[in-house]
């Protein structure tokens, strides 16, 4: 049941359940008016399925707080959300987890303060009383949080370095609002449903990503990772954004031959693998049979786990597409004796999962992929509530195919470089994709990517485009893609890739030992110490869903129904001539990285229509 708290009302607060990975939202006015709990409580709603264990909401004057949450660390009462502290003065919601929480719980005791609960979420409460919004400094672990402040009247509110949570903020008549998704803000009503042309040029040319603070919406934006916004009582705010990977080259790392890099790299990634074993309950892995998500389990057998539960997903062979790896994923199984799962899935249940996989969108995402991790997150959470993903790893290792074409570029040619063989169709052409009224004389998403590359702390052409795809394309499509996906399920992915220390120091290997081997030369070289060589040798794979990347039949028939509705032709984002001569050749036409334009113009408008964007 969904129950309002007063700020003082501590009694009630032990009625409920404890937190940590979950949904969150709130309001805060500056108007002198009284928060919205309504709108609040609606923005949890839609939330429920990123926390189906529980539910909460405080309100205090202009500000009201609301939290669902999906059980991983205390699985008691004791951790409830909104947390309020009324010692402190501080009243939290935290989505996400904290690995190195027992650590700094600590240095907190030992600072003198007391905890009635085990959980992260109160860690963090502590923290930024203790350290302030310096706190997310100490953090290590993927988060998003708003924190109140009772005697100032500040809020708070603060993202992880990677982005891998989502906070989303709407602004309007004496107020803001937040919350872990786009939908949820539409939900409480008041925002401003328009495209944003801006992020629809980005959509259409940036690989379909909208960096933040923007959304395919003119009244939804995002907090960037990495950043700390505080709200003063009269409505005026200000950003610190706290972290930045540097792609330099590193005086204490100079001497370094390639097998102390190798040594280096697998010891760091140990490290981010066993941080993230923390949980109160078990942790399974999405088994690719990949490198990344081999090399993981690899390492977590190397630290003891037993039984470990890992997961596979396969689907029917469509126009000549294999649809699943199970060769090299069986492989990897057998090896560490793993409690295996093959998840096989007819086409006819892909087709019944686009609705759901599409509805779990935050924003409109291209990828096929998406589909495949909402069908493989529905069945995985039947067995775990946790899984580790080998998520990241070619965005901050160069293992796309993209990156070696940047090889040796020189900076000066390095925009034309990356856009060349990056972006999704030049500037030019966009004139004959879009409606007239939404066409923009500026080539923005260019511009987007000059004003990034032309930023200090990179010193090749590799080194800026692995940057840029490290904090801006890895948040806003794979990170993304794999929150929300999982989410949608009460499923919790941890990526070890994206620990901020790894992070950190896969930005200072040489440009030469990450292209070696065809990409990701390094950790190829590396993981040769845990896993078997053809698994490291193999073709580079991707998550296969063959009726998506070759569109016939019924997924045809879907995309052509949503680009000839009402609303798309309403809205007019797209020229009838182009549409038609789309869905005339449905699998003729490609962007520069593979991706079908069909489906990618489909997708955005069968998005909007879900979500009841007019």
């Amino acid at each position: 049941m969904w129950g309002w708290l007063s700020a003082p009302d501590r009694a009630r607060l032990d009625d409920r359940e404890g937190a940590d990975v979950c949904g969150i939202s709130g309001e805060l006015r500056f108007d002198g008016g009284v928060a919205d709990a309504a709108a609040v409580a609606a923005m949890c709603t839609t939330l429920s399925r990123r926390g189906p264990d529980g539910s909460g909401g405080w309100q205090s004057g202009p500000v009201a707080l609301g939290h669902r949450r999906l059980k991983i660390i205390d699985l008691t009462d004791a951790g409830a959300q909104p947390m309020v502290d009324s010692e402190l003065g501080l009243t939290l919601v935290f989505n996400g987890i904290v690995y190195n929480y027992r650590e700094l719980r600590e240095q907190l005791q030992a600072a003198g303060y007391r905890f009635f609960s085990t959980s992260d979420t109160e860690v963090v409460l502590k923290a930024y009383h203790r350290w302030g919004a310096a706190c997310v400094e100490r953090l290590m672990g993927m988060f998003a949080f708003a924190v109140v402040e009772r005697d100032t009247g500040r809020v708070v509110l603060g993202r992880d370095r990677l982005g891998i949570k989502p906070l989303y903020v709407s602004r309007g008549p004496g107020r803001v609002r937040f919350a872990s998704s786009l939908p949820a803000l539409v939900a409480a009503g008041g925002v401003d449903t328009s495209i944003d042309p801006v992020a629809l040029h980005h959509y259409m040319s940036f690989h379909a990503v909208v960096p933040a603070p923007r959304t395919i919406l003119a009244g939804v934006g995002k907090l960037p990772p990495a950043t700390v916004r505080t709200y003063e009582p009269d409505g005026s705010e200000s950003d610190w954004v706290y972290w930045a990977p540097v792609h330099e080259r590193r005086a204490d790392l100079a001497a370094l031959d390639p097998r102390e890099w190798q040594e280096l790299v697998l010891e760091q990634l140990r490290t981010a693998v066993r941080r993230r074993m923390v949980a109160d309950v078990p942790v399974g892995v999405l088994l690719s049979g990949g490198l990344d998500s081999s090399l993981i389990v690899g390492l977590l057998a190397e630290e003891g786990q037993r039984d470990l539960a890992t997961f596979s997903i396969g689907f029917e062979a469509v126009g000549g597409r294999s649809g699943d790896e199970f060769a090299y994923s069986d492989v990897i199984a057998e090896t560490f004796s793993t409690d295996h799962h093959r998840l096989m899935v007819p086409s006819a249940d892909v087709h019944a999962g686009l609705e759901g996989a599409i509805a779990a969108m935050s924003e409109p995402m291209v990828s096929h992929d998406c589909v495949a991790f909402y069908l493989l997150a529905r069945q995985v959470a039947q067995h775990v509530k946790v899984v580790q993903s080998g998520q990241g790893a070619d965005e901050v290792l160069a293992g796309y195919d993209w990156y070696p074409p940047l090889d040796g570029v020189p900076v000066e040619r390095a925009v034309d470089a990356y856009t060349s063989v990056f972006v999704d169709r030049p500037h030019a052409e966009l004139a004959r994709v879009l409606g007239d009224r939404w066409m923009l004389t500026e080539d923005v998403s260019r511009a987007f990517v000059a004003e990034h590359f032309a930023r200090p702390g990179a010193d090749t052409t590799l080194d800026r485009a692995l940057r840029l795809d490290s904090t801006i394309m890895l948040v806003d499509d794979p990170v993304k893609r794999v929150d929300n996906m999982t989410m949608a399920a009460g499923l919790e992915a941890r990526v070890p890739f994206l620990d901020h220390e790894f992070v950190e120091l896969v930005a200072a290997v040489p440009p030469e030992l990450k292209l070696a081997s065809g990409g990701k030369g390094v950790l190829k070289d590396a993981a040769r110490a845990v896993i078997p060589a053809h698994v490291i040798d193999r073709p580079k794979g991707y998550f296969p869903v063959p009726a998506i990347i070759h569109l016939e039949g019924q997924y045809l028939d879907s995309v052509r129904s949503a680009l000839h509705a009402p609303e798309a032709k309403e809205r007019g984002l797209f020229r009838t001539e182009y549409v038609e001569r789309l869905l005339a050749e449905p699998n003729s036409h490609r962007t520069t990285l593979g991706s079908n334009q069909l489906w990618q113009v489909g997708l955005l408008e069968s998005w909007l229509q879900q979500h009841g964007i007019r």
